[in-house]
């Protein structure tokens, strides 16, 4: 596997042989001071080009990276179409492990190569045209005190939703199910991370897909959000469900009174009473009361 030295003096040498690319920016983890580095780290790299288009006519000119795994270019893709009009990017994933996000940005914008992300720094700039920043910091990705709003919102969603749940396993829907109780762990993501949020006054990013959460949270949270993770069977789904919604509950309770919002347990208490008697509705009922 090539080293970051290797890989970092690759990503300028290409841009520094090459007139077209005018400047070079990095974001992502690897300018991200509180991020412990590892193998798996992706080289999140922009380069700021004269002529976007001629990169993209002939795309052999990024094999200089290396041999690669597998490749994907978002803004060229109809399955799921990309909202980027004057950028491309090659997310390239090479043989030796490495992987480079590597997004062609015209020089015409240059000022705005960085999307106002603060998790930028400036790695080359032939022309002195990119603005100075200033140290890359991840506070924007840090978890925001949640108001009255918020909190109704996530609670209201978290229930609502899960009266999805019960109707599509009553009628043995289990992939409909488990869908939607994806949807109801966002919530209960969200509701997690505002109590993590409040042990560090509101300064702590919890990491894409919550991914710092074993850390995070203490042990009986992380062994109560292992449980809400169902298998492939409908009383795995129930189960899973019952795991959230105790969780969930337990969680925003805690929020509410440290952050001194109002839960709406009359709320959650119906809808509880709502998925235990759907729980033990016959499948040949014809009305649900």
């Amino acid at each position: 596997m090539r080293t970051e030295k290797e890989m970092m003096q690759l990503i300028l040498d290409t841009a520094m042989e090459d007139e077209r690319i005018r400047a070079v920016g990095m974001n992502g983890s690897r300018t991200n001071p509180n991020v412990s580095p590892d193998i798996f780290q992706d080289y999140d790299i922009v380069y700021i080009v004269k002529d976007v288009q001629s990169f993209i006519d002939d795309p052999g000119w990024i094999d200089v990276f290396g041999e690669r795994l597998i490749m994907q270019t978002p803004d060229a893709m109809s399955l799921i179409p990309s909202e980027s009009k004057d950028t491309f990017a090659y997310l390239m994933k090479f043989h030796d492990g490495n992987r480079i996000d590597l997004t062609l940005f015209p020089v015409e914008r240059a000022a705005e190569w960085h999307g106002g992300d603060k998790l930028s720094i400036v790695l080359l700039d032939k022309d002195n045209i990119l603005p100075t920043l200033d140290p890359p910091t991840d506070k924007d990705y840090q978890v925001q005190r949640p108001n009255q709003q918020l909190f109704d919102d996530c609670c209201n969603e978290f229930w609502w939703v899960s009266t999805y749940v019960v109707k599509g396993l009553w009628r043995q829907e289990l992939i409909y199910a488990q869908d939607h109780l994806h949807v109801i762990r966002g919530m209960l993501m969200h509701m997690l991370s505002w109590r993590i949020g409040m042990e560090h006054d509101f300064a702590i990013s919890v990491g894409k897909s919550g991914k710092h959460f074993k850390s995070l949270l203490d042990k009986q949270e992380w062994e109560a959000l292992l449980e809400t993770y169902a298998d492939g069977s409908y009383q795995g789904a129930w189960q899973a469900l019952d795991s959230m919604c105790q969780l969930f509950e337990q969680t925003a309770l805690k929020v509410a009174r440290q952050l001194e919002l109002i839960y709406d347990t009359e709320e959650s208490a119906r809808v509880q009473q709502y998925h235990a008697h759907i729980r033990q509705l016959p499948l040949e009922a014809k009305a649900i009361y």
